[in-house]
């Protein structure tokens, strides 16, 4: 199974079009929206993560939303933290509903599993010496 990770960043005037759509429908493509940020008139960027058994079907369907205009942009990383500035308190993970973020024995450091991370930013409200940052 393929799988990727991709921000869209729409133009204003393509906010409106229904791309998730055409990507589901028309390239068979499964999408988990992760994170969105669209208004009308305004430019809009969609975090999703994109799945199927077929890699070419995926590059297709990237290249359908590039050729509309939308900026494809591959993210292998949403979430960042400075681990050295970290005290490891362990207040994100209070928050984290994806379970992304974990501390715990032996040694009681932070940890983020990037593969359950949905970038929803919870944490970073919740990181009491922020560290924490989600690139978007």
């Amino acid at each position: 199974m393929a799988r990727c990770r991709v921000v869209l960043t729409f133009p204003p005037d393509k906010v409106r079009h229904p791309v998730a759509y055409h990507l589901v429908k028309d390239y068979g493509l499964k999408i988990n929206i992760l994170r969105a940020r669209v208004d009308l008139n305004e430019e809009g960027k969609l975090l999703i993560e994109i799945e199927n058994h077929d890699n070419a079907s995926i590059q297709n369907g990237l290249q359908y939303a590039r050729d509309l205009g939308v900026t494809v942009e591959l993210v292998d990383r949403e979430l960042q933290w400075d681990e050295d500035e970290c005290i490891h308190c362990g207040s994100c993970t209070a928050v984290c509903r994806s379970e992304a973020l974990s501390i715990g024995a032996p040694d009681w450091r932070l940890k983020l599993d990037k593969q359950k991370c949905t970038a929803c930013g919870l944490c970073v409200g919740a990181c009491p010496v922020k560290v924490i940052r989600i690139d978007f």
